[in-house]
């Protein structure tokens, strides 16, 4: 179990502080390790429980090769090893084991319709640096819980 979180539409200097307060928040959720993304008026944050790729080149925020794209991620993702096999054919280099890397090459690959190849439980959110773009996701069957609110044009989720 991990726990992510978010804030898009505050400027840097009021999302740090409420960010940190956020993660601090869910620390129960994963002791391995912690970190935070803010840029252009999006924080995202993450606590980590190792699982899978134990290295700290796993950690979150991931970032892919491109630095185009920022996941924080909860879950896991069953078939990962099936679709990195299909993306590494596609072209796609990998350097960590982690299912969280391969979720972004599929996001890269597939863009939204990558949901439809991840069999796993899972929430995560994804920004991508170009576009200024938050992609939100849960599993189907909302094994992993994905909450947000919208208060004074402010997006929060965790």
């Amino acid at each position: 179990m991990c726990g992510i979180a978010g804030i898009i539409g505050l400027n840097t200097i009021k999302s740090e502080p409420i960010i940190n307060n956020m993660i601090q928040a869910i620390k129960h959720r994963g002791p391995d390790a912690e970190g935070v993304f803010i840029n252009d008026g999006v924080a995202l944050g993450h606590k980590r429980l190792s699982i899978i790729d134990l290295t700290n080149g796993a950690n979150q925020p991931f970032y892919d090769e491109t630095n185009n794209f920022v996941i924080v991620f909860n879950g896991e993702i069953y078939n990962y090893p099936e679709i990195r096999s299909f993306l590494q054919n596609k072209g796609y280099r990998f350097s960590t084991q982690s299912d969280t890397e391969v979720i972004l090459a599929a996001y890269d690959y597939w863009k939204e319709k990558c949901l439809q190849q991840l069999d796993g439980m899972f929430a995560f959110a994804i920004w991508d640096t170009l576009q200024k773009k938050l992609t939100l996701c849960r599993d189907r069957m909302g094994v992993k819980p994905l909450y947000y609110c919208i208060y004074k044009n402010t997006l929060f989720f965790a």
